[in-house]
């Protein structure tokens, strides 16, 4: 039988350069998934674009040819027009974009923009596009479909934004479907939920994917073969199982030595209490008052924070971890003084080891301006938290001008030192961020953090949109900055290995609430809350021998009151955060 897909010999380059993607060749059957496996900048993603020839203006195909067997018969993509292309792109062929909140019209709400893909190419009326829209919202892990339909993306988190763009594509059900990074805004849940939506609609449509990811995890449940690229080339292909059993290319084997793992054993804890706390939030609840969409109706309160209670001790590593819309990053904003907590809550900051605690949010201006020097922030998307206009150097000096520190002279060499602080070298100072990898943006986003000096940095994420081997390097940074310069990191994220790596203490959030909180060694080896089962569950292994358990994901990251009685809690019922052994607290009912 006839690949559906054959990428022969392909070659692409910007302008005059050299070709960024050399001679790469594959193939793709129906019902088939091949991974697309590399470091940022192996020209994974330059391949998938020219599939659907949705390359810069500059690019150019030097070279290859792409044939595509599906339901119109067989094409030639390299040689079609543009316009006979658009009857291919969303229809016979979609895409899955990396970065959701560029892909997405700000202009138009979530439902309108999926709908569209049937209005356009399967004639469907409003009302059953509107059906087929949540039904697919549904699916791909929406809490409200009804919701997020009318919805603007600005008012969706960047994981329910991704949940959208999945949705977009697979809502036609199109013979090829090509993920650019697919799940990396997801937490492990949600991501464990979606990858096996995608294999069931394979199994339902017979539609063939291209899988581009840096999370060898993700690969070895999801793919049948295997393509991994280095600088443009292929450097290694063939069947998973061979690839990922006994991978043959150093490259490849390299790529495997900087995955991180949950560690198999549990090391000794220290419980001991510690009283220096840098940070504690005491009480903090936050509600948010959303518009409803009939002027007939009550407004919708949305509870993103519900009696939150943590303690930094200085000099560690308090990790949050949960889905999208748990309430991390919300949790994060007021320990910053960012949001303003409801009545009730409070957030006590120590500048000084044994100092008296001052309430961040009753803080004066002059007060505030001297808290903000001590309290930082890392924020999760380096491409959007450094401005495209301003070049290194102003983007360094902007806090220390901000706060009237130093002169130009002094401002210079603090910035040439912070980079070589991170990593990087000074003649990059009076570059633009587009010149720069998303590692490298990432280094930079925490030197700009690290200008005023803190002693507190708060970190959303700061590796979700790295590939593995960049993500070993910010980690071991981070790392190395914390002991060199005793900071105490607030640390977000979704991903357990991560938090396993670097955390002190961790705590789970759902729907607002803290459910089980523990040091890692502890809470990832005798976890008890259904919920923290599930997202160690949900965290994907490079084993192919390993797959997900998606019935135990399904029972934990379901509804609340699904959950075994002693751990149900609703909005008008919730237990109280019980410590069940020295420094393991779960929520549950005694």
């Amino acid at each position: 039988m006839a690949p559906l897909l054959t990428v022969e010999n392909l070659s692409v380059g910007f302008g005059r350069a050299e070709p960024v993607v050399r001679d790469v060749s594959f193939q793709v059957a129906a019902g088939e998934t091949l991974a697309l496996v590399g470091e940022s900048g192996s020209g994974k993603t330059v391949t998938c674009r020219a599939i659907l020839r949705i390359l810069p203006r500059a690019a150019r195909l030097y070279g290859g040819r792409i044939l595509l067997n599906g339901r119109d018969g067989l094409q030639d993509l390299s040689a079609m027009s543009r316009r006979e292309l658009r009857r291919v792109r969303g229809n016979t062929v979609a895409m899955v974009f990396q970065e959701p909140m560029r892909s997405l019209s700000p202009l138009h709400t979530l439902g309108n923009q999926v709908a569209e893909v049937l209005w356009l190419h399967r004639g469907c009326s409003e009302k059953e596009a509107r059906r087929q829209v949540l039904d697919t919202f549904a699916r791909v892990g929406f809490p409200d479909p009804e919701r997020a339909y009318g919805s603007y993306p600005f008012e969706m988190s960047g994981g329910m934004r991704q949940r959208a763009m999945i949705a977009m594509a697979m809502v036609g059900k199109p013979d090829l479907l090509i993920a650019d990074e697919p799940t990396t805004a997801l937490d492990v849940t949600t991501q464990a939920q979606v990858l096996g939506l995608m294999k069931e609609l394979q199994q339902e449509t017979g539609m063939a994917m291209i899988l581009v990811t840096h999370d060898l995890g993700v690969v070895a449940n999801m793919a049948e073969q295997v393509v991994v690229m280095h600088k443009g080339r292929v450097m290694e292909s063939g069947a998973a199982r061979a690839v990922l059993g006994d991978p043959a290319h150093p490259y490849t084997r390299q790529l495997f030595d900087a995955a991180l793992a949950i560690p198999a054993q549990a090391a000794p804890c220290d419980t001991a209490r510690r009283e220096d706390m840098i940070l504690e939030l005491k009480g903090v609840s936050k509600t948010y008052t959303m518009r409803s969409k009939s002027a007939w109706k009550p407004e919708v309160l949305i509870r993103a924070c519900r009696g939150v209670d943590l303690a930094l001790p200085r000099g560690r590593t308090l990790a949050i971890v949960g889905e999208s819309g748990s309430g991390k990053t919300t949790a994060a904003r007021i320990a910053l003084g960012a949001e303003k907590p409801d009545p009730g809550g409070e957030v006590l900051f120590r500048q000084a080891p044994g100092g008296a605690p001052i309430a961040v949010h009753d803080l004066n201006r002059a007060a505030r301006t001297a808290f903000q020097k001590q309290a930082q922030m890392v924020f999760q998307d380096p491409y959007s938290s450094l401005s495209p206009r301003m070049r290194i150097l102003d983007a360094l000096c902007e806090p220390l001008e901000i706060h009237n520190i130093g002169n130009r002279s002094e401002r210079r060499d603090r910035a040439a030192a912070m980079l070589a602080q991170v990593g990087l070298t000074s003649d990059m100072l009076m570059r633009y961020p587009h010149a720069f990898s998303g590692g490298q943006r990432q280094r930079l986003s925490i030197a700009r953090a690290l200008m005023l000096a803190p002693s507190l940095l708060v970190c959303d994420e700061p590796t979700s949109a790295l590939d593995v081997s960049v993500q070993e390097q910010i980690l071991t940074l981070l790392e190395d900055i914390r002991d060199r310069l005793g900071l105490s990191y607030l640390f977000i994220s979704h991903d357990l290995a991560v938090v396993a790596r670097i955390a002190d203490e961790v705590a789970v959030m759902r729907q607002g609430l803290v459910v089980e909180q523990a040091p890692p060694e502890v809470l990832f080896h005798c976890p008890r809350h259904p919920y923290t089962k599930a997202l160690i569950a949900a965290q994907p292994t490079p084993d192919i021998s390993c797959p997900i358990n998606l019935k135990l994901v399904a029972l934990g990251a379901g509804s609340p009151e699904s959950w075994p009685e002693a751990f149900r809690f609703s909005d008008s019922v919730v237990p109280s955060l019980t410590q069940v052994n020295p420094g393991h607290k779960v929520r549950c009912h005694v």
